[in-house]
């Protein structure tokens, strides 16, 4: 079990089952030197010449070492404080349920690890890396565009939780995250039921207002998201946006070459990450502008392309979803300037924040040049419900 610098034990690294197996052989030890004890001091009772001799000859056991509880997370919930109900979602290695912790209404991230043989240890190890990544960002977030992390628990072979039928016992290997509950799920999930309609301009820039400030605030933070997106954003019972799931959020790295690889999910990645190139936080700007797109549009981007057609398209032919004619300027230059193919000429994000505060949503103000047409061919003349 590897220590950091400042000391503090890597939760990923620590092996519960491990340390209940060894718990359990010293007390076994323990157990039968004192049963050897009571069973030598028997026969030198019953026979006093070799009595002192044979007290003399047994050494006195060592009192069992007390074996110190491992020290809970300042994360870590209380199991039995915690009621599961109903599944919300279910992804490639868990579930999210709907639950109770404390009496709060609460949303519930399970995580399995996977039975013992159907995945490699690399595979897992990968698995309880993200979880505790995942954590480690999660918990010292506090800003009103970012959902509440309230706890977690790591897979522990004594996990016991509570549901409406009873109590069941969890296998070691499962992880639970506890986040506030929203009530309005996806924003993509919203935007899909407004594909017809639209949204009205107004909302439209107040959704984009609170993704922005929620990027700003993780910024901020030297945090980047990497896999900004509409699924992982959520919706509460007042319609603001907040930022989720940060399973593959990192601390920026201060040297942008230790940040590379493909994270992220395909439509929203920049090109220097699809490309494989070193990248920092103006890879969520990249996606925000994609995912302002998105929310104006109530559209996809780039249905019909395949992943190795956008990733050719986005990084050698500068590929872009296709702004509406009728899309009020102002916003339409938020996302050409976010989606800039050079991260260094993108905004930061609290410059984004700004140049959205700024727009005046009493007024249209579309990109069709005054001598043409006005109509727009792609929305009703009427936006939102």
């Amino acid at each position: 079990m590897e220590k950091s610098s400042n000391g503090f034990v890597r939760a990923d690294q620590i092996d519960l089952k491990s340390l209940d197996e060894q718990l359990e052989r010293h007390l076994n030890r323990a157990w039968t030197m004192e049963k050897n004890k009571k069973k030598n001091q028997e026969e030198s009772y019953s026979s006093s010449t070799t009595s002192t001799a044979a007290v003399a000859a047994v050494p006195a056991p060592l009192p069992p070492a007390i074996t110190p509880r491992r020290q809970r997370q300042e994360w870590e919930i209380d199991p039995s404080k915690l009621i599961i109900k109903g599944v919300l979602a279910r992804g490639t290695f868990g579930t999210v349920h709907r639950g109770i912790y404390d009496g709060q209404d609460v949303a519930v991230k399970l995580l399995d690890w996977g039975e013992e043989g159907h995945r490699t240890e690399a595979e897992i190890a990968s698995l309880r890396a993200a979880f505790t990544q995942e954590v480690a960002v999660w918990h010292k977030l506090d800003h009103p565009n970012v959902t509440k992390f309230i706890g977690a628990t790591m897979g522990s072979s004594d996990l016991h939780i509570q549901t409406e039928n009873g109590h069941i016992g969890m296998p070691s290997n499962i992880c639970c995250v506890v986040v506030e509950y929203l009530p309005g799920g996806a924003l993509k999930s919203y935007l899909i039921k407004n594909r017809r309609k639209k949204l009205a301009f107004k909302v439209v820039v107040q959704m984009a207002l609170d993704l922005a400030r929620g990027l700003s605030y993780l910024h901020s933070q030297k945090i980047v998201h990497r896999d900004v997106k509409t699924e992982n954003m959520l919706l509460d019972k007042s319609r603001t946006v907040k930022i989720a799931d940060f399973g593959v959020a990192r601390v920026e790295a201060s040297n942008p070459n230790d940040m590379t690889g493909e994270t992220g999910t395909l439509g929203y990645m920049a090109p220097e990450v699809l490309n494989g190139n070193p990248y920092n936080r103006k890879c969520d700007v990249y996606s925000f502008g994609i995912c302002l797109w998105e929310i104006y549009c109530c559209d996809m981007p780039y249905p019909d392309l395949s992943f190795s057609e956008v990733t050719s398209a986005v990084v050698r032919q500068n590929l872009r979803p296709e702004i509406p004619r009728c899309c009020p300027s102002s916003l339409a230059n938020v996302m050409k300037r976010c989606w800039d193919a050079n991260p260094d000429k993108r905004p930061e994000m609290d410059e984004v924040v700004s140049m959205i505060e700024a727009i005046d949503t009493s007024k249209g103000g579309g990109m069709i040049p005054v001598d043409q047409q006005q109509g727009c061919l792609c929305f009703r003349k009427y936006r939102g419900p």
